[in-house]
């Protein structure tokens, strides 16, 4: 299983990432290997039939990286490319998300192999009910909170939320966070990653003496986050310039006009063809100049063949794993590029996770404001945690965060034990 899960290149990258960070804090054999490892992998098949009277089998996964400072908390999505190994590495970093920001989690992640966009609303009913009973073993409250994610939104969360509600005889709505208001869930969690990726791109321009009102951002992807931090940036006085999707990419260089491309998305679902703006190659809008480039969508989207031709001065990570170990060395060695890390720029999600299940835990609900508020704090207190480990460490930003991250995890492992 190891090997196979190492043949994966996203679940490689991010053990070479933890290997790296590892041989910085010169972490002990034992601890290393206990704390790199997943403690669960699930992989189930998942049977329905399609409305034409078929059977098809498809193929769920669910991966625990580790319960050691609680309840795993992660996604589900719903894509052709999932495997085990990418949903492996998603819970990796998952876990170093949590750790940095100070939650109460592990990490986890899930995902089934499938195309959510050829598939009907019941046939994604009948999917997401009936992997939710293949997994009701491995989750509750305090065991495994799931998420949406990638192809998913929450109304797949209500469908969880009942289908294991109706197994345990009641309302429990703390099994999954990013349900539907009406259902406990919680005021600003939509737009919590998408917010948090503006929040901490302005804060960091801040910092760096630039100029907020008037800036410029290049986003890659426009689904729950991009468009969320198109929106947010344009609320802060920041101009979007160039947005792409999976169907391509369009460019005005004085500005998109953000809430009208969200009302021409709604209606066609792509941003191409978005009369304010002209078309532009999807490789060539990562190469433009902005003063923050922001990619929302895939891993791997900045490489070693394309980290050299950057032209922004701050790269905030909304996606997972969106730089190669290969880009940041290129980058790191420019010296003129601001990396604000996946498991910093992008935690606003998990966060307001975490705020929804305490509100459900709670049986209380928060208020959108007081929720965005606390967000802000959070992330707040969680830069400067790691602006000021990279400045005494002389390290870069992604080696700050993920150290910060790593040795918490770690130290919790030593505390508790191994048993038995």
């Amino acid at each position: 299983m190891r090997n196979e899960l190492l043949q994966n290149p996203v679940f490689a990258m991010a053990v070479e990432q933890f290997d790296i960070v590892a041989d910085f804090l010169n972490l002990s054999a034992d601890i290393r290997e206990r704390t790199k490892w997943p403690k669960r992998l699930i992989t189930v098949t998942v049977p329905i039939r399609r409305d034409d009277g078929s059977t098809q089998v498809f193929f769920g996964h669910r991966v625990q990286h580790h319960l050691t400072r609680g309840p795993v908390k992660g996604g589900l999505r719903y894509h052709p490319s999932v495997d085990l190994g990418e949903v492996a590495a998603l819970a990796m970093w998952m876990n170093w998300k949590c750790a940095l920001m100070d939650l109460p989690y592990g990490g986890g992640k899930g995902g089934i192999a499938c195309d959510p966009r050829t598939m009907s609303t019941g046939e994604l009913e009948r999917l997401t009910r009936r992997f939710t009973m293949e997994m009701i073993p491995f989750i509750n409250p305090e065991t495994d909170v799931m998420a949406p994610d990638m192809g998913t939104n929450e109304q797949t969360m209500g469908w969880i939320a009942d289908t294991y509600s109706t197994h345990a005889g009641h309302l429990v709505p703390s099994i999954v966070t990013g349900k539907p208001i009406a259902l406990q869930g919680s005021r600003g969690r939509t737009q919590a990653t998408g917010y948090g990726v503006a929040y901490c791109s302005c804060r960091t321009m801040e910092n760096l003496g630039m100029t907020v009102q008037g800036s410029t951002a290049v986003i890659q992807g426009f689904g729950n986050v991009g468009s969320h931090a198109a929106y947010t940036f344009n609320r802060f006085g920041v101009k979007v310039t160039g947005v792409s999707d999976v169907n391509g990419a369009i460019w005005n260089a004085g500005g998109l006009d953000t809430a009208a491309l969200r009302e021409h998305v709604a209606l066609t679902g792509t941003v191409v063809g978005f009369a304010g703006a002209e078309p532009i190659d999807a490789d060539e809008l990562l190469c433009q100049p902005c003063d923050v480039l922001a990619p929302c969508a895939l891993d791997r989207a900045i490489h070693g063949g394309n980290a050299g031709d950057l032209k922004c001065r701050i790269l905030a990570e909304g996606a997972n794993g969106p730089t190669t170990p290969e880009a940041d060395r290129i980058l790191d060695a420019r010296g003129d590029v601001f990396v604000i890390p996946d498991i910093l720029c992008n935690a606003g999600g998990v966060t307001v996770s975490y705020f929804e299940w305490v509100q459900n835990l709670q049986r209380f609900q928060w208020e959108e404001t007081e929720v965005l508020t606390k967000l802000e704090g959070v992330l707040h207190k969680a830069m400067d945690k790691v602006a000021d480990f990279a400045a005494r460490q002389g390290v870069t930003t992604r080696m700050a965060a993920q150290a910060i991250a790593i040795q918490n995890v770690a130290e919790s492992k030593a505390a508790r034990g191994m048993f038995p």
